[in-house]
């Protein structure tokens, strides 16, 4: 039977190797490429098109969140398991709107990870118990509705992270790999969606939204 192949998308190489070990137990399961950012992470899925692609949220650049909805929109035969240190349920609602199969936080053992790849795998949908009963709750359909952050377009999402992180447009631009002036665009078509007026709110809203953390 083949073995299912599995590509893992972490910024820290440490945590990487630690996966690695950890499946490497598993008789059915092959590790077949890494990616250190959202960006690396969406080349890896179309290149390598791996089975199931483990996927943390937050890396530099494009992180997890602004990944997840270009990879399962480019390959969306790849089956996105993420595997996240927070246990927001935001979090969880958002993945699943972007067509995530998966949530699954590191801190769980190594079996359940395995158990969790072979689940998406076969076509089923994982979500860690600690966060599924809010996460998937009668109350997160209306949550999800009223989220400003699901007016934005995928680009959109991503030119937030980047401007919220600091970047100039510049920088933003040669992330993305598109022109200072298209960069500029989204930049503005983001604040009028949102109704924000200055980098400052934008900031306000990415920290609220979970799009970036606070140290």
């Amino acid at each position: 039977m083949p073995k299912i192949r599995v590509a893992i998308a972490d910024d820290h190489a440490i945590v990487r190797e630690g996966i690695r070990a950890l499946l490497s137990v598993a008789a059915d399961v092959d590790v077949v490429g890494e990616a250190a950012d959202g960006s690396a992470a969406i080349a890896l899925a179309e290149r390598l098109k791996p089975d199931v692609l483990l996927l943390d949220i937050a890396m530099p650049g494009l992180g997890g969140l602004e990944a997840a909805g270009e990879i399962h929109r480019a390959t969306p035969e790849v089956k996105i398991l993420v595997l996240s240190q927070y246990d927001n349920p935001e979090y969880v609602r958002r993945f699943i709107r972007l067509g995530a199969a998966g949530y699954v936080l590191k801190r769980a053992a190594g079996s359940e990870l395995v158990a969790a790849i072979r689940a998406v795998h076969r076509g089923g949908m994982v979500i860690d118990p600690a966060v599924a009963r809010e996460a998937m709750g009668d109350g997160a359909g209306g949550d999800a509705a009223a989220d400003p952050y699901d007016t934005l377009t995928e680009r959109e999402r991503q030119v937030l992270k980047l401007v919220a992180e600091g970047r100039s447009n510049k920088e933003v631009a040669g992330v993305l790999g598109v022109s200072i002036k298209t960069a500029m665009s989204h930049r503005e078509h983001v604040m009028q969606k949102l109704g924000l007026h200055s980098r400052t709110d934008l900031i306000r809203f990415a920290i609220r939204a979970g799009v970036i953390t606070t140290p």
